[in-house]
Formats: structure tokens, sequence, C-alpha cells
């Protein structure tokens, strides 16, 4: 597979000189200065696509091409959103550069509590608590009927919690939950919003009344309307799974199992249709066991994300090791049945003064170098054993 990192363009801490040093091949990237639903024209596709090149490294992967909050709740703009999303897949096909990872969550792109969880180790880790994931949908948002979404033994961790929260531990929750993890990768809050709960509470209302049916069917509608495009200019698109795979804050979510994959997957049956594998999100729900669904769509994946969680009684998950033996596998079934595909690796610790550099959440410099070296092993290893 191609050794790929995310970066977060020019302005990132992580210089492309840096990944170059340290084996990575391709990039995986935005143009994160245009606004969610403004044309990509292919000067500025272009204009990337050669700065990365003389570096010696290659555009392998957008991430990504935002789908806008209209397009998935069949908003009165959405066909003309659609009809940008289709002439910037057109300007990145011109320019050579063919794989889109995208997602399909209404609102949030990733969820966690806590983003330095300690480890023994002295690292700290991406995690998420359960409770306190209620707390602050019950307590702090005050959705409507929220506890109804929650089982007895975590609402009384949540009782539990509530009694020695702060202010400043609630304002640690919506740091964490809806503007650290979501305003770097072109979110809807920004990390200067002034009232991202209240901004957050507008959102969610945008989706009131939108099933799970509906917003699979507003899915498939965007599928069939760009497909035209991509296989005019081949470009791939890949869907990322939700994270964390699970129905949250009242929200539908629609890629969580095997059954939603084998559902987008055949309800737009189209080569450049496919989905980006991601072993940490899938993972993040126990009913979902990720060498099977690897075996699976090893065929439909056109990007991987190599990183993978554990799942704790109640419900909580953090990110486990890149060694562990259910991840060495999902890179052996790869490696072996679809070794075009790019990979990269995610979410690593927090290591060796990571902590202190700013890096957006979960995207560290050595603890991602550290996850690179562990995989790029585990891909030399595979190819030895097919030889």
């Amino acid at each position: 597979m191609e050794k790929t990192w995310r970066w977060f363009g020019p302005k990132d801490k992580i210089t492309l000189d840096m990944l170059r040093q340290i084996g990575v091949e391709g990039i995986v990237t935005a143009l994160h200065h245009i606004p969610n639903g403004e044309v990509w024209t292919y000067d500025e596709i272009m204009k990337m696509k050669n700065f990365i090149e003389s570096y010696g490294l290659r555009w392998s992967v957008v991430e990504s091409l935002p789908v806008c909050e209209a397009i998935k709740y069949a908003g009165a703009e959405r066909d003309s959103l659609i009809e940008n999303y289709k002439e910037s897949l057109a300007n990145l096909g011109r320019a050579g550069v063919r794989t889109v990872c995208y997602n399909f969550m209404p609102v949030l792109d990733w969820a966690r509590t806590d983003l330095e969880y300690p480890n023994p180790d002295g690292t700290s880790n991406l995690y998420f608590n359960k409770a306190e994931f209620a707390y602050f949908d019950c307590r702090i948002l005050c959705r409507k009927d929220a506890e109804r979404d929650y089982d007895e033994a975590t609402l009384e961790r949540m009782e539990k919690l509530a009694e020695g929260m702060d202010e400043d531990g609630r304002k640690r929750l919506v740091d964490n939950i809806i503007v650290k993890t979501q305003g770097f990768v072109n979110g809807n809050i920004s990390e200067d919003e002034l009232k991202p709960v209240e901004k957050f509470r507008e959102l969610l209302a945008l989706y009131e009344g939108v099933t799970r049916d509906d917003l699979r069917a507003n899915m498939k509608y965007f599928l069939e309307a760009i497909m035209p495009v991509c296989e005019q200019w081949g470009v791939n698109m890949c869907v990322h799974p939700d994270d964390p795979p699970l129905q949250i804050l009242g929200l539908p979510r629609i890629v969580t199992c095997d059954e939603d994959i084998e559902w987008f997957l055949s309800a737009v049956d189209n080569s450049h249709n496919g989905l980006t594998f991601c072993a940490g999100s899938l993972s993040a729900g126990a009913h979902n066991d990720v060498v099977e669904l690897a075996k699976k769509y090893a065929s439909r994946t056109h990007f991987a994300h190599l990183r993978i969680c554990n799942v704790m009684p109640g419900g909580d998950f953090k990110e486990a090791s890149h060694l562990d033996p259910r991840l060495i596998e999902v890179t052996r079934i790869f490696e072996r049945e679809n070794p075009s595909v790019p990979m990269r690796v995610d979410h690593a610790p927090l290591m060796l003064g990571d902590g202190e550099m700013g890096y957006n959440a979960g995207y560290s410099f050595h603890g991602r170098m550290l996850a690179l070296g562990m995989v790029a092993g585990i891909m030399a290893t595979v190819n030895t054993e097919k030889q």
C-alpha cells in the first residue's frame, strides 16, 4: 500500500520536508481555505498539487471535499451545491487527483470526550467516555428527551460525574466534542466561535424530522448525481464510516456496520462508489468485526485508515496500539488483496513533546511517525510472506 499522511496545508506545523524524511510517499489533504460549498477551481487545485510535487511527493487523496449539510438534509440549495461539487470533482480529475474521501455524518464529524487521556507509559490518546458524552448531551446541550437514548448504567455514571462537574469541566467537554475536533477539518464550528453550544443547537435543528431512511435516500441522490462525473474523470469516491459508528445526539447515522456498507454500495452499484476503510471508526462499535469487514470489502475500498480502538465495558473506547493483532490482520488483508490502495495511520498518541506543539487533535507528529513505522514493518513482513 502507498504510505500517505494527512497534512493540513502550508500552514501545518509538520512540513512536507519532514514527511519526505520519514518515508511518506503520498499526501492526503484538502483546499482548507475554500469555504464549504464553493467550487475548487482547477488553478487552485494545481497550485496545491504542484507545491506537493515540488517536495518529491504526490497528492494521493483528497480528504475531504466536504459534503454540505444542505445536501445531507435535502435543503432548498441542495441541487446547486451538488452542481458545485460536480465541478470540483471534474477539476480534480483533470488535475489527476482521483481519490476523494468524504463523509455523510450529520453535523458532527467525529466525537471524543478526552483528547489527552493518559496512558501508563506517559503518552496520551483520544478517548470516548460515554457518561461524559451523555452529560454533554443531557446537561449542557439539554437536548429534548436525550435521556431516552442512554441505558440506566450510563445515566447512573452520568449522575455521579455531575456531582463533581465544574465550569472548567463543562468548557472542556464543549471544546473537545464540538470545537477542537471539528473546526480544523472544514467543520461547522470554528475555534473562534463565541457561542458554540448555541450554534450547535441550530445545526441539530436542521435535521429535525430527518429519519435514517431519509438520510439514506439523500445519500443515494447525491451519489447518483455525481457518478457520471466520476466515471468521466476516473474519480473514486470513498465514504468514511461514522465515528463513532453509533446513533448519537438524535441524529441518523447510516455508515455504522456491515448492513449499512452493503446498502450504500448496492444502492449505487458503481466501482467509483467505494469505502474508506477506517478500522478505527468501525472498531469503536462492539458490533463490528473489523477483520471480517476488511475481508468482505477489500475490493471496494479506495482508501484505508489504519488505526484501531478498544471498546470497554459500558461503551467507552480509546485508541489502541497500531500493533494490535486485529490491525495487523487488516493490514495483511489489504496488502495482499488491494495493495494499490493508499493508506494512512491515524489518531496516534501524543508523545515526546507532541502535546506542547499545538497539533490538531489526533494528528501528532511523533506519535504518527511511530505508528507509520509500525505499519510499514507489518507491510514489509507481509510482503516477505508473499515471496
